[in-house]
């Protein structure tokens, strides 16, 4: 292979870069956006919960998410352990949350 031919290789693979980088920016972004929606609405349940003596923590639904979340994890090819992970995280964020909001309201 010529030099000449090596930069138009190395070329091509930075373009391509370029665009990968460019959508995985686009998926960020949508995902940020995405978790920000989730949390208005889990803000909502936290008061709801709140003003009705509901615990913030629901293991019976947790464990159904997980295993719902497993499921379709397996299903895009995602790695489930760490779409359960994933999901253990933000839940714990949103029971932080409502425990805040409990706190809150006296409860």
């Amino acid at each position: 292979m010529s030099d000449a031919e090596g930069q138009l290789g190395q070329t091509a693979a930075i373009e391509e870069l370029k665009a990968l980088r460019s959508s995985i920016d686009n998926i960020d972004a949508s995902l940020l956006y995405m978790l920000a929606e989730r949390f208005k609405c889990t803000q909502k349940v936290g008061v709801l919960k709140a003003t009705n003596d509901l615990p913030a923590a629901d293991p019976a639904r947790e464990k159904v998410q997980i295993e719902r979340l497993r499921k379709l994890a397996d299903d895009a090819n995602l790695d489930p352990d760490f779409a359960e992970k994933f999901l253990n995280f933000i839940v714990k964020e949103v029971i932080r949350h409502h425990e805040a909001i409990a706190a809150e309201a006296g409860k």
